[in-house]
């Protein structure tokens, strides 16, 4: 498993961290039961706190992508589809809003970008 960890970004390290796990997660390169590294070992190899990665790990338990087995560590959970669905519409619409909020500094009213987002749609 590969973190790429950005200290210039206005991200917060954890939430970095969530948000390529589950990455990795929905692309299927990790896959149900397999084994996160342990808190100490990223926190390690990233060079950041271990309660950093432990934030991170729990947030992602919290959302239903990781189960902590105390003594044995963080395994990916049951695959939930729907999840991961929602988790993806979730990241389309951040997208998107910025498409349209770029739309609207450029001066493109609402309509055209209607027009233009059928047009893609059609392909």
């Amino acid at each position: 498993m590969r973190i790429i960890i950005n200290t210039s970004s206005m991200v917060p390290i954890y939430e970095q961290i969530i948000d390529q796990i589950k990455a990795l997660i929905r692309k299927g390169e990790l896959k149900e039961n397999d084994c996160l590294p342990s808190v100490r070992a990223l926190s390690k190899e990233l060079k950041i706190s271990a309660l950093t990665v432990k934030k991170a790990y729990d947030n992602l338990e919290n959302d239903g992508f990781t189960v902590t087995v105390h003594g044995k560590g963080t395994y990916v959970a049951a695959t939930n589809s729907e999840l991961i669905l929602e988790e993806q519409k979730k990241e389309l619409e951040a997208d998107l809003e910025k498409a349209i909020q770029k739309g609207r500094r450029c001066g493109i009213s609402d309509e055209e970008m209607k027009s233009l987002f059928e047009l893609i749609l059609e392909g």
